[in-house]
């Protein structure tokens, strides 16, 4: 189904032809350039050294999660005028029912922006974030950067990037995105898929290969071979929206035909070009795909790497849930216990929910496949549900004019309308200890809206729309969709009819008609960044959090869904930090917040000054911090309120083995907070409570001196050595640190053109 194959290969003539290793370092060089990544990336590229791009990008978007918290950290920093079109949509807008701030305020707050700035603005419930942007901004040789991680359109032939907000600041401050120059993996498909597997079902057994040993970390994905042209636009988007969970930078495929139709159906065929690799061009590493032998997959919980074919679960369903029980409750720290077995019953599987939602799974192929299946059917009266969230006013026109939405409404389904609510914990919540089933972005502890520390949990596991509707058909039992029989959609029924005048009717385009006078509309609840404090020359942290957990997902650093109502007020979204992973958090960061307030202040608490004379420091050139030690932090969101709520709350430096993504190590250096790394062969025993002092550490980033030794003071009065590396920080990012954060270097007069 999928072979990962570790050593280089060239393209030539169509085919995958392996390196013989005897090719010098520069020639593998030149010939990388020859991919289509690599098109892309230097046509878009300033800078002047081949090994570090400097990107500057064709448009950006947001949602409103995190558009306001960008607004407000550019504005900060001197922004006047939006210089390439930027949209804010409004797909995460969840119910305030207690606290937080009021939707609309943020909704008013954005259209304001738009208007003020010169900015396009999508109103709540038109389209979830990343089918506005394939609609409305991808083009084929573009580049788009996102807040939202998700930020992929490689099938349409556009590099898409997530970032936390801090890059998009950049970028609207006429500043570069930066990255090392990335190795290129050729993602190689061959076949056709069987009638009843979709886009998840390669995706999942995608993520399956590459995740767990981080084959593709960083890297650029580049889908070329024979197999692209068996599958339709939508089923190529469909696999490239779940590249992310792959922890690749971003992904790009070879255009053709169809996706020279897709642009002149939704009204652009200027933005198509066609883009293959040059002869000759080089890639790192090579994954091959037999679409033919891909199996209707499940992922589940808490990854969607925890991949396994629906045959597989089926045959063995007791021991291959007792495997996931034991990890998942190892990973719920005792706070409550999963029980997946309660779900098989009489030797079959029962699922309680079924879901098609958001930028992967709301898709118009989607919704008329799994009509398709479920036409003429029932989800029966039992404990199953089922729930299809188009993922755009237009997808939503085009299903209800073709009938589609009325088999699904027929068969028991809610039609919902456009929104991301399930895919990040705030809608269609699963009762306790029940196994929902989504073709939907991940399957993180809580995403769903579980909350542990309560004693609720539910087992959330990704399928394809197709399966979900074919378990659905069953009432609920679980149900390859290669093992029903159905009538297939037509090659009409298939076709996507696109209507933008609905679009035109709602969305404010207003790029380049930037008016100043406008007045940003501030509801009560939308507050400023508080003021952040620079680095000192040395800095004394405490450990507020110690997690051993093998991977820490950016969910678990600031749970999304309701929490996401503070997400316009910085001090009360920071309350919520790891409160569903460690909830002694904040209040230790805040104990230590109010030392570097009286430090500030000019006063010297004497538990500060009996450490400094302990280990010679002195009050007047020493940071006090909190500091995370965490193992692999960082999977999953691009939202930089994962690094911002630990700024707000103290927050000085993580410790760790090394960083998930980065997109979650940018979002902690464009918040001032260190990036330390260290040696996985050493451990790391040192528990919350203990201290850890860096002398010299501003002088040493300053200086690049990417290795360092903390003195760790532990409970019991012992110090010892602790080496640490600060490695791989650009010049830009080294003065980010020392002023503090973003926002501080843009005042410092810094980063302006």
């Amino acid at each position: 189904m999928v072979e990962v194959i570790h050593t280089g290969a060239y393209w030539r003539g169509g085919q995958i032809v392996p390196a013989d290793g005897a090719e010098t370092p520069d020639a593998l060089t030149a010939a990388r350039e020859r991919t289509i990544a690599y098109s892309i990336l230097r046509a878009h590229d300033r800078s002047t050294d081949p090994k570090k791009l400097r990107l500057t990008f064709d448009a950006l978007i947001s949602h409103d999660i995190t558009f306001v918290g960008i607004i407000q950290t550019a504005r900060a920093s001197g922004l006047k005028e939006f210089p390439v079109p930027y949209a804010m949509t409004n797909c995460h807008n969840s119910l305030c029912a207690v606290g937080g701030t009021i939707n609309e305020d943020d909704h008013a707050f954005g259209l304001s922006a738009a208007k003020k700035y010169g900015g396009i603005y999508v109103p709540a419930n038109q389209a979830v974030i990343h089918q506005y942007a394939r609609e409305r901004l991808a083009g084929c040789g573009k580049m788009i950067l996102g807040s939202d991680s998700h930020t992929r359109y490689g099938a349409y032939g556009c590099m898409g990037v997530g970032e936390g907000g801090g890059e998009l600041v950049k970028q609207l401050l006429k500043n570069t995105y930066d990255v090392p120059a990335p190795e290129v993996v050729m993602v190689y498909l061959e076949g056709a898929p069987r009638k009843g597997v979709g886009p998840q079902d390669v995706a999942i057994a995608l993520v399956g290969a590459t995740f767990p040993k981080g084959d593709v970390k960083n890297k650029v994905l580049e889908f070329v071979g024979p197999g692209v042209a068996s599958l339709s636009a939508d089923f190529r988007i469909g696999i490239d929206v779940m590249t992310t969970e792959t922890s690749c930078l971003t992904s790009i495929w070879q255009t053709d035909e169809t996706i020279r139709a897709y642009y002149e159906n939704i009204g652009r065929p200027e933005d198509y070009q066609e883009l293959k690799p040059q002869e000759g061009a080089y890639y790192d590493s090579v994954v091959k795909i037999d679409l033919s032998k891909v199996e209707c997959m499940i992922a589940l919980p808490f990854h969607p790497s925890i991949a396994y074919t629906v045959h597989e679960v089926q045959e063995n369903p007791e021991r291959i849930f007792a495997e996931v029980e034991a990890a998942c409750n190892q990973q719920l720290g005792g706070k409550v216990t999963m029980d997946l077995r309660r779900n098989i019953v009489d030797g079959q599987i029962t699922c309680d929910q079924g879901v098609i939602v958001g930028c992967s799974g709301g898709m118009y192929e989607n919704i008329v496949e799994a009509a398709a299946i479920l036409k003429g059917g029932s989800i029966g009266c039992g404990y199953f549900d089922m729930s299809v969230y188009p993922s755009s006013t237009p997808i939503s026109l085009a299903v209800t004019k073709n009938g589609a939405a009325a088999a699904l409404m027929e068969a028991g389904c809610v039609i919902k309308p456009a929104f991301c609510g399930p895919c990040f914990g705030a809608g269609d919540t699963p009762a306790h200890n029940t196994l929902s089933i989504r073709h939907a972005t991940r399957n993180f502890a809580n995403r769903e809206g579980s909350k542990p520390g309560n004693g609720q949990i539910a087992a959330v596991a990704l399928m394809d729309a197709r399966s979900i509707a074919a378990t659905a058909r069953n009432s609920g039992v679980l149900t390859a969709a290669t093992d029903i029989d159905y009538e297939a959609p037509s090659a009409e029924e298939l076709q996507y009819h696109y209507d933008g005048s609905v679009y035109a009717k709602r969305c404010y385009e207003g790029f380049g008609k930037a008016d100043p006078a406008v007045e940003l509309r501030l509801g009560p609840n939308i507050k400023d960044w508080p003021k952040m404090p620079k680095l000192k020359e040395d800095l004394l942290l405490r450990l507020c959090a110690v997690i051993h957990d093998p991977v820490t997902t950016t969910d678990e650093l600031i749970p999304s869904g309701e929490t996401s109502s503070y997400r316009s007020n910085p001090i009360g979204l920071s309350e919520f930090a790891l409160s569903r992973r460690c909830p002694e958090y904040v209040s230790r960061s805040k104990a230590v917040r109010a030392l570097e307030e009286a430090m500030l202040a000019g006063t010297v608490p004497s538990e500060v000054a009996e450490l400094l004379a302990r280990l010679g420091g002195e009050a007047g050139r020493t940071t006090v911090g909190a500091c995370l030690f965490a193992r692999k932090p960082g999977d999953g969101s691009a939202r930089e309120q994962a690094a911002s709520c630990q700024k707000v709350l103290g927050g000085f430096a993580n410790v760790c083995y090394e960083y998930a993504t980065k997109r979650y190590r940018s979002n902690c250096i464009n918040w001032g907070i260190v990036p330390f790394t260290m040696d996985a062969a050493l451990d790391f025993p040192y528990t919350e409570g203990d201290w850890l002092y860096i002398p010299g550490v501003r002088k040493a980033i300053a200086e690049g001196v990417e290795a360092l030794t903390a003195k760790v003071i532990r409970a019991d009065g012992t110090v010892c050595d602790l080496p640490l590396q600060c490695a791989g920080l650009t010049a830009e990012e080294r003065l980010i640190l020392q002023e503090g954060c973003l926002m501080n270097y843009y005042a410092a007069g810094y980063g302006k053109d």
